[in-house]
């Protein structure tokens, strides 16, 4: 039962720590100073939503996110968010492939090897279909999580951070709200994927309660670490380079890779979503679906994706925010239609 919660654990964590969580960019956005409280709400309600879409999913045994989503959000709605869910990973697995190329220039490395090198990796995992996912999730995430938990924990220590200094300043609560909404879309997709490979609820409640505290604790140290830095974060693009500019060469080196494995495992988990629903449609190998899809892709990530962020993502927040509010009232609302 561990290994197994261990393993949907990893592929929650591994779907919800992008390039954005993991440079410290999304967390600096959403939270900052006097939000505590936000993140611990944020670690609880994480845990809820991730249980309702997992306990969904394994009640099912579905393949694909869309009879989860059916379930959630009713069959009237299920047409439009099936759209922007697809739309969500599709964009957002671009602009995860185009963060590679990023990243190889970073490296004074062409902009077309750093993309080269994901889509080849990609192509590669999905030749084991969703297990290829799964077990480097095992293999990288746990090495990802100590690195970062590390960095953080020896600047707490060599800065004399106080943890719990600003725990009576708890304005920003709300916060927790549109944050975790953000999150929660593509964990809908990838877990409505694996519905008919969870054998137990005890591997749902250790993986979702797991999760839940494993992003809060690092949440909750990585903001408090960028609080005592927040003058210099402005100079940064990437917040985490303004905690790492302290230490060695070989350190950043370390968190810089660490950064494309954060890139990677998002991209990976999209594919999941995009591929597995797609799949329903063509009858085809996953793996064949992810090659073509990738072909598709590779072209679009030198196109300009900033008004199609601009127009979709504010509706993204809405969808989110009501994706959300199912989710947390679900156990109440399914109640009721028992009752009735």
């Amino acid at each position: 039962m561990i290994f197994a919660g261990l393993k949907w654990m990893f592929l929650i964590i591994g779907t919800t720590i992008g390039a954005g969580y993991a440079s410290g960019a999304e967390l600096w956005q959403f939270f900052g100073h006097e939000s505590s409280l936000a993140i611990v709400l944020f670690s609880v309600f994480f845990s809820i939503c991730c249980m309702v879409i997992m306990e969904i999913s394994y009640r099912l045994k579905s393949s694909h996110y869309l009879p989860v989503l059916e379930e959630i959000v009713g069959a009237r709605l299920t047409g439009v968010f099936d759209v922007m869910i697809l739309l969500y990973l599709f964009t957002t697995t671009i602009v995860m492939i185009a963060g590679s190329g990023a990243t190889g220039q970073a490296f004074n490395y062409s902009y077309w090897w750093g993309i080269g090198i994901i889509v080849v990796a990609l192509m590669l995992l999905f030749l084991k279909g969703v297990n290829g996912l799964l077990q480097v999730n095992q293999f990288i995430l746990p090495i990802m999580l100590v690195g970062m938990l590390a960095i953080l924990i020896m600047f707490t220590v060599d800065q004399e951070l106080a943890l719990f200094s600003h725990w009576h300043e708890q304005r920003n609560w709300m916060a927790a709200f549109p944050f975790t909404a953000l999150n929660i879309l593509p964990l809908v997709a990838v877990l409505g994927a694996i519905g008919n490979k969870v054998r137990s609820r005890n591997e749902i409640i250790f993986a979702c309660v797991g999760s839940g505290l494993i992003l809060g604790v690092i949440s909750f140290i990585y903001n408090n670490s960028l609080i005592q830095i927040a003058e210099e974060i402005l100079l940064y693009e990437i917040p985490l380079f303004a905690i790492l500019k302290h230490y060695p060469m070989e350190i950043l080196v370390f968190m810089s890779v660490m950064l494309w494995f954060a890139i990677f495992t998002t991209a990976a988990a999209g594919m999941l979503g995009i591929a597995t629903r797609l799949q329903q449609y063509f009858q085809k190998p996953l793996f064949l679906i992810v090659m073509l899809t990738l072909i598709i892709m590779i072209p679009l990530t030198t196109f300009g994706f900033s008004t199609l962020i601009r127009v979709i993502y504010p509706l993204y927040g809405i969808l989110n925010l009501y994706i959300l509010t199912r989710l947390l009232l679900y156990p109440i609302w399914k109640r009721m239609e028992k009752v009735r």
